[in-house]
Parts: structure tokens; C-alpha cells; sequence
């Protein structure tokens, strides 16, 4: 997202203080620079409302629709998730923890994933159980 980018990219601590306030407004996105994103996340309708926590890690080409909150679980620690390469997290998901979700796993609408998804794994309901699949990792 270019507003990201710039965000980070900028060198006056205000301007970027700013470009971060009108992802907020303008998009209703909470991205704070401090998360490590990887190149090409998509943030399908716009990421209406998604939240994300600053330690949190994400992945490339990682896909988040609108609603999804990446955060802790309140309990004291302030371990946040990791989102492998290429997943797919469906609207208004919820992924809590220092959880991992593996590369090219898919997170249904709004689940609640407490554990760790592995590559590939279809991950659906509250709290989230895993379905396998039929790719592998290294397929397209």
C-alpha cells in the first residue's frame, strides 16, 4: 500500500506522524511502522477496519481482507502473529498470539486461530481447526 511506503520511507519524524494518521482516516487501517510487512501485501477492499500489531511479521504477497486483527491475546505477553508467504486471511479473521501461519495457508472469515497453522492448511470456525489442502508449498 503507498501509504505504507511512505509512512515508512519518510525522514521527518512529523510528516511520517502525519501519513500515518490519514491511513487511519482515509483508510480505517491501524498499521503501525514498527510491524515488518513484506513486499506485495494486498489489502483487498481497502482493509476496512483491519488492525495490526507493531511487533507482528507478515510475509510477501500476503492477501488481508477488510476486518482482521492481528494482535495478542491480552494474557501478558506481547507475543504477536507471523503470517508466512503468500496466505490468505479472510475477512474479519482474528489471529492472536505468537502464532505462525504457514506459507500459503488460508485463514477463513472470521476465524479465531490461537495455533499455529501449518504451510498449505486451510484454517476455519472459532477457534480455528485445520483442513489440509491439495497444493504444496512450492506449487503456484
Amino acid at each position: 500500500m503507498l501509504l505504507v511506503r511512505v509512512a515508512r520511507a519518510c525522514p521527518i519524524p512529523l510528516a511520517a506522524v502525519i501519513v500515518d494518521i490519514a491511513l487511519k482516516v482515509v483508510c480505517g487501517v491501524d498499521i503501525p511502522r514498527s510491524a515488518e510487512i513484506g513486499p506485495g501485501l494486498r489489502l483487498a477492499h481497502g482493509g476496512r477496519g483491519t488492525v495490526i500489531h507493531p511487533r507482528a511479521r507478515i510475509g510477501e504477497r500476503v492477501t488481508i481482507y477488510h476486518g482482521v486483527t492481528l494482535g495478542t491475546r491480552g494474557d501478558g505477553t506481547d507475543d504477536a502473529p507471523t503470517i508466512g508467504d503468500g496466505a490468505y486471511i479472510g475477512a474479519g479473521a482474528c489471529i492472536l498470539g505468537g502464532v505462525t501461519v504457514g506459507r500459503k495457508a488460508r485463514i477463513g472469515a472470521n476465524a479465531v486461530v490461537l495455533t499455529d497453522i501449518p504451510d498449505c492448511a486451510t484454517a476455519v470456525g472459532v477457534p480455528a481447526r485445520v483442513t489440509y489442502a491439495d497444493r504444496s508449498p512450492d506449487s503456484t
